[in-house]
């Protein structure tokens, strides 16, 4: 059974009312994505689609401190937690929840970065549960229609930051291009030394740029002790490292 709540160095993350808990994986995004815009210039609106428990929201308010963030969660239960979460952060004043459908957020603000750590498995099998299914599947929000809500609240000169399956990420990357975004850096992640690579995550914009490309073993190759790059990305946010 996960726990209810899992404790970074700066904020905590309850998830007891979430389908989807706390991962390694979405970690890695979360401190992905802030070591990248840590060497840009300053953002200052943030748009975390699929909220959750906010953990991305909230790893990206330590380490962005510029920058107001809005997360949107269609699930009432999530949103509600999410927004407990925040209010209990150093951050919340900079950190608010809006429950809602991506598709019927009004286009009133335009951001300049969004992440998403969306569902993953468009056609595999799916749970008995509901919301577990919602969060991992794409039952309510396919790939074109999420790359359709982020170009609609997405700033010309903006950034997204996604994270997706190692495999069918190349596909992603294809119908990114059709609808105007460029990959301009990308992570790809292996659990360990000895496994494939099994998520990746990347940074699109609208214009080309030189790709940048990283490579991340969470493990090394006894499968219990973390990397030191791990360590060295996540060192921000865990209370042991």
């Amino acid at each position: 059974m996960a726990n209810h709540y899992f404790s970074f160095k700066q904020f905590t993350v309850y998830q007891d009312a979430c389908a989807m808990k706390v991962c390694t994986d979405a970690c890695v995004q979360g401190a992905y994505t802030a070591a990248y815009l840590s060497t840009r210039p300053p953002v200052h609106r943030i748009l975390d689609i699929g909220t959750g428990t906010g953990l991305l929201s909230l790893m990206l308010a330590q380490e962005v401190p510029a920058a107001t963030i809005t997360g949107i969660e269609l699930d009432t239960a999530a949103a509600t937690q999410a927004s407990t979460n925040f209010a209990a952060s150093p951050w919340s004043d900079r950190l608010q929840v809006i429950a809602t459908d991506a598709k019927d957020l009004a286009a009133t603000t335009l951001y300049d970065f969004i992440i998403t750590n969306p569902p993953f498995y468009e056609s595999d099998l799916k749970s008995v549960n509901q919301l577990r299914n919602q969060a991992m599947h794409a039952t309510t929000l396919d790939y074109i229609e999420l790359l359709q809500v982020i170009d609609r609240h997405l700033s010309a000169t903006g950034q997204f930051s996604v994270l997706l399956p190692y495999r069918p990420f190349a596909d992603f990357v294809q119908l990114a291009a059709k609808a105007g975004f460029v990959l301009q850096d990308v992570l790809h992640v292996k659990q360990s030394e000895q496994h494939d690579y099994f998520r990746s995550v990347g940074i699109f914009g609208r214009h080309t740029a030189p790709l940048g490309e990283q490579f991340l073993s969470i493990r090394q190759a006894d499968k219990k002790t973390y990397t030191t790059e791990f360590a060295r990305l996540l060192q921000p946010y865990y209370l042991f490292l």
